[in-house]
């Protein structure tokens, strides 16, 4: 009698390496958005209850020039990544190294309202109910800005030794999800902490 051949039909592909990438990102985006949301709820349920002072509309000024450096950053990784694509490797370190600037422009403004705020409005993270939800919340993303800032720059230092080519597109998109996501997370902090609550 003739052993019956069982036939198992294959698996569908594995991912690609830029596809696994892609998933990856998107599953550390939806896990930090996560993480942005219970801070951003806990300062909006905590707004306005702070028994002492200073408050919100005392000493807060909305970051308008820091911010549009920011988004302005979105733009320049995004001219950074057509010009990769299309081969213009000098061009996307020039648009790559722009974004570094507005990126560190951004903490620097930060790091300039939190000293006025510190030293000369007196507000630090165990001053009242909004002080401990501001820090936690602009400080997360402000730790997010860094990271982000760090990759950046480490890419940067990669082109200019001359490692960065054309095929390697894909992986900066790949990164840069990261830093949109950055971008889009400011949009919404800018909103509950300089709009909404003030």
């Amino acid at each position: 009698m003739a052993a019956a051949t069982i036939t198992v039909p294959q698996s569908d592909m594995p991912l690609s390496a830029n596809l696994r990438g892609k998933v990856g990102m998107w599953c550390l985006i939806i896990a930090e958005s996560a993480i942005f949301s219970i801070f951003v709820v806990a300062y909006l349920y905590y707004a306005g209850k702070s028994l002492s002072g200073p408050t919100p509309a005392q000493v807060l000024d909305v970051p308008y020039f820091t911010s549009i450096c920011l988004f302005s950053s979105s733009l320049t990784i995004l001219l950074a990544e057509k010009a990769l694509h299309h081969g213009n490797v000098k061009r996307f370190g020039v648009f790559w190294f722009l974004t570094i600037a507005l990126g560190v422009i951004f903490l620097i403004g930060t790091g300039r309202e939190w000293y006025r705020l510190i030293y000369q409005d007196g507000l630090t993270i165990s001053t009242n109910l909004f002080g401990t939800t501001f820090y936690s919340l602009v400080g997360l993303h402000a730790f997010h800005v860094t990271v982000g800032l760090i990759g950046l720059t480490v890419i940067w230092l990669f082109t200019l030794f001359g490692a960065v080519k054309q095929e390697h597109s894909e992986r900066i998109n790949v990164f840069a999800m990261y830093w949109h996501f950055v971008d889009a997370i400011w949009v919404v902090v800018l909103s509950v902490v300089y709009f909404i609550t003030r």
